[in-house]
């Protein structure tokens, strides 16, 4: 049963490294794109969709697939990385009760 748990963390572990480099490979392309159209927004855009729609989008109407792109990472980037650390936070307390 211990194997089995650290094996667990451990591959939970490498799933989050996975995650991290894929969608950070992915965000910093789409980041690059908007960089380069000189696209300004805050993270209190990224967070609202309604602050986004209201006034960056109409703003930036050429570049709206990829403002939507990078929202959409960046949620699901958060979204995993949440997941995978309370996953890895229970197996921990798991394996620290049967230890």
């Amino acid at each position: 049963m211990y194997t089995l748990l650290v094996s667990i963390i451990i591959g939970l572990f490498v799933a989050m490294l996975f995650v991290n480099v894929y969608f950070r490979a992915k965000v910093l392309k789409t980041y690059g794109i908007l960089v380069r159209n000189r696209v300004q927004f805050g993270a209190a855009h990224v967070f609202n969709r309604r602050r986004l729609e209201e006034e960056i989008l109409p703003r930036y109407p050429h570049c709206r697939r990829e403002i939507e792109a990078f929202v959409q990472h960046i949620h699901y980037t958060i979204r995993m990385a949440t997941v995978l650390i309370v996953l890895i936070t229970v197996f921990g307390a798991v394996l620290m009760y049967y230890r």
